[in-house]
């Protein structure tokens, strides 16, 4: 490692766990030099940071196809504005190529064969984890490694409330919520918080989406011999099979309402009544409420008890979206190349390119799919575009439009659609938001951005 990158790690890198600086930053995404790069660069409060691959530069980038001088960050109006510096290979903003851009959180850049996400925030926490999965000089994880959460910053930030929310209380263990879309791992956090917890009984998971509305109340709640037709003998429910240990009710903004305020009196009084049961049975369960769904919403309309939510909710820890840490997916694929029988393979820039590009609506489970289809595809050669899914290839389609300037989520039409045309248009493209972005001619962050302002349910648009 060169002497210009140790200082820059001393530099960045030298934080105890809990310092509270915060600044905005670039965070390395993909380079194939990443091992000579630092994982991310603070900006200053104000002023000029110039980029390019000459020693000169205040933020060099050593790779191939950056310019001497490629570009520059300018602070103004409480945000960051990026130009080009008439640079041979030009700046990307999300896949566009811009000479002129005012950037906003979770934005990806591009300056030759290196890509960067800017963060508005929390750039030196970024700068312990190294995208590879090992940590930066002298930085120290914030919780325990879960076995299946992979990840650096916002993972590590995750195990640590894991962590925190695991102990036992003396009356009661904390009951939680997890929210998150599909495939974003929240069976994985609730088996974590089982695990730590140290509790002596099972770890029982039930999808209360997938149970019959009927059989909802049976299946939670056990049953007494001829409690109904067909109640030939006693059944004990989940609950009663998590007494001393954990219960995940998975998509329980789906659960019946009667089902509802039966569980609300198992967390109050701690005792259920299975149906038939003429007398309340003791039990001792942990419960973990985990959904996609916006529960805002639910409540608003009446389908989800609040009393419940209250109960439920004394702890909530929400899991980031993958689109929302692609920092994250380049350590991904290498243990899924591990799971895979891909130990050996290599990735190539193109390829890393339309990975970081693509926003993977179904989240890590997605991204595992992808990459054991492209294991078995190449055949032992370095993988490439070529062995990406249609989906991918089709994001790929406008890759490197040239755009003059880019505002804030102002990359075409001004006007904002109502949220009737924005449900209007996921329907008709079957909640894929780059296409979404395309009709309205908007890059797709802001597209996530009204959905997330009229608070719109993404996953019950795809198939």
């Amino acid at each position: 490692m060169s002497d210009h990158v140790t200082d820059a790690m001393q530099q960045f890198m030298g934080l105890g766990p809990l310092d509270q600086r915060s600044s905005a930053g670039l965070v390395v995404l993909y380079a194939d030099a990443y091992a000579s790069l630092p994982s991310a660069w603070p900006l200053p409060e104000s002023g000029t940071v110039s980029i390019g691959s000459s020693s000169g530069v205040d933020l060099q980038l050593p790779v191939q196809a950056v310019s001497r001088q490629h570009a520059e960050l300018t602070r103004e109006r409480r945000t960051w504005v990026l130009r080009d510096k008439q640079s041979t290979n030009g700046c990307f903003v999300d896949g566009h190529r811009v000479r002129e851009a005012r950037l906003e959180h979770g934005q990806e850049l591009r300056f030759g064969d290196a890509i960067l996400k800017f963060v508005q925030a929390e750039a030196e926490g970024y700068a312990r984890y190294r995208i590879d999965g090992s940590l930066s000089p002298g930085a120290v994880r914030q919780g325990s490694p879960i076995p299946g959460l992979i990840g650096g910053y916002q993972m590590d930030q995750v195990a640590r409330q894991i962590q925190l929310v695991s102990r036992e209380s003396t009356s009661s263990p904390l009951s939680v919520l997890l929210l998150g879309e599909s495939g974003t791992g929240k069976e994985v956090v609730a088996q974590a918080i089982h695990r730590q917890s140290g509790r002596r009984g099972a770890f029982r998971a039930v999808n209360c989406a997938a149970l019959p509305k009927d059989l909802v109340e049976s299946e939670l709640f056990g049953y007494r011999r001829g409690a109904f037709s067909g109640a030939h003998r006693d059944k004990p429910g989940l609950i009663r099979a998590a007494h001393r240990g954990t219960l995940l009710l998975d998509e329980i903004g789906d659960m019946p309402l009667d089902a509802q305020a039966k569980l609300l009196r198992v967390l109050q009084s701690r005792e259920l009544y299975p149906l038939g049961a003429t007398e309340a049975e003791p039990v001792d369960v942990r419960v973990i409420g985990a959904t996609h769904q916006n529960l805002d919403q639910l409540l608003a309309r009446g389908a989800f008890r609040q009393d419940l939510y209250a109960r439920l909710n004394e702890y909530h820890l929400s899991l980031p979206p993958l689109r929302e840490r692609k920092e994250d997916i380049f350590m991904l694929v290498r243990e899924f190349f591990r799971r895979h029988g891909g130990g050996e393979l290599r990735v190539t820039l193109p390829f890393m390119v339309a990975l970081l590009h693509y926003d993977w609506p179904y989240n890590v489970r997605e991204l595992e799919s992808c990459v054991k289809r492209a294991v078995v595809l190449c055949d032992g050669k370095p993988l490439d575009e070529s062995m990406l899914t249609d989906d991918i290839a089709r994001e790929l389609a406008d890759y490197g439009q040239v755009l003059a300037a880019l505002e804030p989520g102002e990359s075409g039409r001004d006007a904002v659609p109502s949220e009737a045309e924005l449900i209007a248009l996921l329907q008709r493209h079957q909640g894929n938001v780059a296409a979404v972005g395309r009709e309205l001619g908007k890059a797709r962050m802001q597209i996530h951005r009204w959905l997330k302002r009229y608070g719109i349910d993404l996953q019950s648009y795809r198939g």
